[in-house]
């Protein structure tokens, strides 16, 4: 039974995320790589304002379900983006 509840779930959130694509304009942001992590939350939300971006520092750990409405920025001890954002 929890199998099959798994599975219902992560078809749900493919679902989503295939809807969610089709409304948006940008998933991913991999330009951002390099740059001040509070600077490309910035650019993030103004290039897709249905995602709430969130900085954190890289190696934090965070909840692993997807949500389309979520970008992590992951930055290094300088603030500094190390991964491409992307939405999830």
């Amino acid at each position: 039974m929890k199998h099959l509840l798994l599975e219902f779930e992560i078809n749900q959130s493919i679902n989503r995320y295939r809807r969610y694509v089709k409304l948006s304009r940008k998933t991913s942001w991999p330009e951002l790589v390099g740059k001040n992590g509070d600077d490309a939350a910035v650019v993030v939300e103004n290039e897709n304002r249905n995602v709430n971006a969130i900085v954190l520092k890289d190696g934090t750990p965070v909840t692993r379900d997807f949500r389309c409405d979520r970008v992590w920025v992951w930055v290094d001890d300088h603030g500094i983006v190390v991964r491409a954002p992307m939405v999830g």
